[in-house]
C-alpha cells in the first residue's frame, strides 16, 4: 500500500470513528474525553474570555464577540458578563433574551433558548452528566442530552437545569431549584428536585402591580 493511499485510509477511518462517537452522543450513551477530542476546535474560550473583559461602554464590540462565540444569537439580546461556556458553539439564543451574571452553559450538545427568556444570576444549564459507578468515569466518561427552554420562561437565581430537560412556554422556575425533569408550559415550579406547585393564571396579571386600575 502506498503512503498516500494509507493516509487516505486513515483519514477515512477517522471520519468513521467520529461519526460513531457522534451517534453515541446523540443517543445519550456514555462517551469519553478521548473519543470526543476531535470536537475541540468547536470550543470558543478565547471569544468568551474577550467578551467577559470588554468594557460596558463598547456594546457593539460585545455584540460582535457574542455572535462569534455562540451558535446563534437573536436580536436585542443582553448577557451580562461574566458568563461561561464549555463550547459556546452549541448555545442558541432567541430574541429579547436577558441573562444575568455568572450564567454557565455546559454545552457539550445543544442548548436552545427561545424568545423573551429571562435568567437570573448564577444559573447553570448543563447538558452533561457522569455515570454513577466510578469505573465508568474513567477518561472523564460522560453522557450528554440537549436542553430546550421555550419562549417567555423566567429562571430564578442559582437554578441548575440538568441534561435532557425541556422547560415549557411561560413557566417560572423558583430560585435554587434543581430541574431534573421536563416542566410543562405556564406553571410555577420550585424545589430540589424541581416540582410544579401551581399553574400560572389570569389572576397573576394583577399581582405585583404599582397601582390598582
Amino acid at each position: 500500500m502506498s503512503r498516500t493511499h494509507q493516509e487516505h485510509e486513515e483519514h477515512r477511518d477517522l471520519g468513521d470513528r467520529e461519526k460513531a462517537v457522534l451517534d453515541k452522543i446523540r443517543r445519550g450513551l456514555v462517551y469519553t474525553e478521548t473519543e470526543a477530542s476531535f470536537q475541540a476546535p468547536q470550543r470558543r474560550p478565547d471569544l468568551v474570555f474577550a467578551y467577559n473583559h470588554t468594557p460596558p461602554d463598547q456594546p457593539e464590540r460585545r455584540r460582535e464577540l457574542l455572535v462569534a462565540a455562540l451558535g446563534s444569537v437573536g436580536e436585542r439580546t443582553v448577557l451580562l458578563p461574566p458568563f461561561h461556556a464549555g463550547f459556546g458553539s452549541n448555545v442558541h439564543i432567541g430574541d429579547d433574551f436577558f441573562g444575568n451574571v455568572n450564567l454557565t452553559f455546559v454545552d457539550d450538545v445543544d442548548i436552545r433558548i427561545g424568545d423573551g427568556v429571562m435568567i437570573a444570576p448564577s444559573v447553570t444549564l448543563t447538558t452533561t452528566g457522569h455515570p454513577v459507578h466510578p469505573s465508568r468515569r474513567a477518561d472523564f466518561g460522560r453522557f450528554s442530552e440537549p436542553i430546550v427552554i421555550e419562549d417567555k420562561v423566567w429562571i430564578g437565581s442559582n437554578v441548575v437545569v440538568l441534561p435532557g430537560v425541556r422547560i415549557g412556554y411561560g413557566s417560572v422556575i423558583g430560585a435554587g431549584s434543581v430541574v431534573s425533569r421536563d416542566i410543562p408550559p405556564m406553571v410555577v415550579a420550585v424545589g430540589v428536585p424541581c416540582r410544579v406547585v401551581r399553574a400560572i393564571t389570569d389572576e397573576d396579571l394583577t399581582t405585583r402591580t404599582a397601582a390598582e386600575d
